[in-house]
């Protein structure tokens, strides 16, 4: 559990370089081997920690962008380090395929699979009405992005006008052509790095006549969202695509077994040294939409995709120094400070240690030649130290005092830690920003820095004091003014109304993430009733082990925690729709939405369906019970009528809906 929360922290860090401000730190194969390492472990504990980043897509929202709620969700992919794990892939496919077969009367087909390139650039979500481009949006958390129509129209391959009418959202990549970026190097004096930096900051960027500047293009690949349902596999999707004139990466080649894929992964892994575009692995679909249907997905990835990135090439640097870290629990970490090298166009100047064992184990010491990975565009792994006999190097001691607040740290078996949660202020600083992040209380403008000069200047020394906060003390902050200062008051009072699960995410519980927080509502249906709860009651819900309904007792019975949230609760905090049990109106019906219904978001009507106990499916078969049929119902409409399945239309339908409000 120290390795994984040690991991995190690592994650987060990186992904908020890479996604948030477009400055990676270490190479793809590094940040791999970290994100790996951690799903590995959550998979041998069954523990998935607090704010784990397995269970999030993408990275934070900058406060400048206007928000977009995308229709679908944008999922990320899982990846695959070898050609043994694609194949374990391919085999847990075919077991859930086959096991879906023996339980349900209809057999799902053959799986096939397409293989299309993996672009390295910024996921773009565009959004189609009547034909018209009306939105653009980046992937940002899979659910929320940011805004950037006026520079996605300076990319010439994005239509303006399609011939389908519907409402649709398409995804893919806004990328720079190698070709692009070169000219650029050689007509301006500012240089880009490397190409996926340059798209992902020009679209990122609030002035189109940058974005223009760059001549950027996008590769359309998927269809997040379609109010009717006339494509079912991929291969529909790529002909939609090009019917409807969108910019489609001329390879995709469909295959049926393993052999074939590793022919096709070999022939792109040529093919990617002479194209004119970046791409750093393959993408592998299966193509039939009912599998996909059938397979699902876990929290962050579908079970029906998986992403396969060539291998990193090694770096030989010295490094300079070591930083000592401390993170929200208080495990204390070294940072390698290396010489910088230049990799691929992108400065690498720091690698990560794990652990005072590793550097041990690694032979690294002060001054050594370091032998690092990367890919890309993350931060490098040290693979190991090399000896040269010419070089004078000096052995890494342990730190015996935090570098922060200077209390006596401690050791167990592999980590260092340092004991003062209370007052060191990285423990207290990574507590306050977790309470405040979006799918916590979402209190926009509570960045690290702000929580920094709050704990410096106004010694902030607990939660609660947040709610304690009035405009002079804001106004000792340097950079807050009126604006400022009323937006972050503003961000705290709004933060008062709050889902319940949202509210349990914000406390930290030891080992209790988003998913897990909203699990823990849906089953106990109030605070009281989780506080309260024995552990016979929080082994019944999904995905609680002994130990984390052990941390979850343990969390709610300390007597700091119970003062704490006392008086978080004090301060006027009201649950949405958390005060009542869920309606069990529906309980147990699977329905399917299909179709447009004119006056409705087919979002929230499905978000009310599940609130009133039921199942929302997006396949219509012989577990169906209820279809919702708008207009342009398509296929799923015919299955329901020949499997005899209850369908609401028209007037009938309308009077369904109402009877939701």
């Amino acid at each position: 559990m120290e390795r994984m929360t040690e991991l995190i922290n690592k994650i987060k860090e990186l992904n908020y370089h890479y996604y948030t401000l477009d400055k990676p730190l270490v190479s793809d194969k590094e940040y791999d081997a970290l994100y790996q390492e951690l799903r590995d472990l959550e998979k041998e504990t069954n523990i998935i920690l607090d704010g784990s980043p397995t269970q999030e897509v993408g990275g934070q929202i900058l406060e400048k962008f206007t928000k977009h709620e995308h229709l679908g969700r944008l999922y990320s992919l899982d990846k695959a380090q070898s050609y043994e794990a694609l194949s374990e892939w391919m085999d847990r496919a075919e077991r859930l395929r086959l096991a879906y077969n023996q339980s349900h009367d209809e057999n799902l087909p053959k799986l096939e699979y397409i293989v299309e390139l993996k672009f390295d650039g910024l996921t773009i979500n565009l959004t189609y009405n009547n034909g018209e481009l009306i939105n653009a949006a980046t992937r940002g958390t899979g659910t929320i992005g940011e805004e950037i129509l006026e520079q996605v129209k300076t990319i010439k391959t994005i239509p303006r006008k399609i011939a389908y009418q519907g409402l649709i959202e398409v995804s893919g990549e806004g990328i720079m052509p190698l070709s692009a970026l070169e000219k650029y190097n050689k007509e301006n004096i500012d240089q880009l790095k490397n190409a996926r930096n340059a798209a992902a900051g020009a679209l990122r960027n609030l002035d189109p006549a940058i974005t223009k500047k760059r001549n950027l293009d996008a590769y359309i690949y998927n269809i997040a969202y379609m109010e009717e349902d006339i494509v079912d596999s991929q291969e529909g999707v790529i002909e939609f695509l090009k019917e409807n004139k969108f910019n489609t990466y001329p390879f995709a080649k469909k295959v049926d077994n393993y052999k074939d894929l590793i022919g096709v992964i070999e022939e792109i892994a040529d093919l990617r040294k002479h194209i004119d575009v970046l791409t750093d692995g393959v993408v592998i679909k299966i193509n039939d939409f009912a599998t996909r249907e059938a397979l699902g997905y876990t929290n962050k990835f579908p079970r029906w995709a998986i992403a396969y990135k060539y291998e990193a090439d090694q770096y030989l640097t010295q490094l300079l120094d070591v930083e000592w870290n401390v993170g929200r629990t208080g495990k204390v970490t070294p940072v390698a400070i290396l010489e910088p090298v230049d990799i691929d166009g992108v400065t690498v100047s720091r690698a990560t240690l794990n652990n005072y064992d590793d550097i041990e184990r690694k032979k690294v010491r002060l001054g050594s030649m370091v032998l690092i990975r990367r890919s890309n565009d993350v931060i490098p792994e040290i693979l190991t130290a090399v000896e040269d006999e010419s070089i004078q190097t000096k052995e890494i001691e342990k730190p015996k005092v935090c570098p922060y607040c200077h209390s006596e740290l401690f050791y167990d078996t592999v980590h260092i830690y340092c004991p003062n949660s209370l007052n060191c202020k990285p423990q207290l600083n990574a507590r306050l920003t977790h309470f405040a992040s979006r799918e916590a209380m979402d209190i926009e403008g509570l960045s690290d820095k702000t929580v920094d000069q709050l704990i410096n200047v106004l010694d902030i020394k607990e939660l609660d004091d947040l709610y304690e906060l009035k405009e002079e003390d804001l106004a000792k902050l340097e950079g807050f003014k009126d604006k400022k200062i009323s937006n972050l008051l503003r961000a705290i009072e709004n933060s008062k109304h709050v889902k319940l699960e949202s509210f349990i995410y914000a406390l930290g519980i030891p080992n209790v993430g988003i998913k897990t927080s909203q699990d823990l509502v849906e089953h106990f249906g109030s605070l009281d009733k989780i506080r309260n709860a024995k552990a016979e009651d929080l082994l019944e819900v999904e995905d609680v082990g002994h130990i984390t309904a052990r941390g979850i007792i343990d969390f709610f019975n300390e007597s700091h925690i119970e003062d704490a949230l006392e008086k978080l609760l004090s301060n006027g905090i009201v649950f949405e729709d958390s005060n009542v049990d869920k309606s069990d109106e529906l309980d147990g019906l699977t329905i399917v939405v299909t179709g447009s219904i004119e006056g409705y978001n087919r979002k929230e009507i499905e978000a009310k369906l599940k609130n009133m106990g039921a199942k929302v499916t997006s396949a219509v078969s012989k577990n169906t019970d209820i279809l919702l049929a708008g207009e342009k119902a398509g296929s799923k409409l015919t299955k329901a009528q020949e499997l005899d399945i209850k369908i609401y239309q028209d007037q009938e339908l309308m009077k369904f809906l109402e009877g939701l409000e």
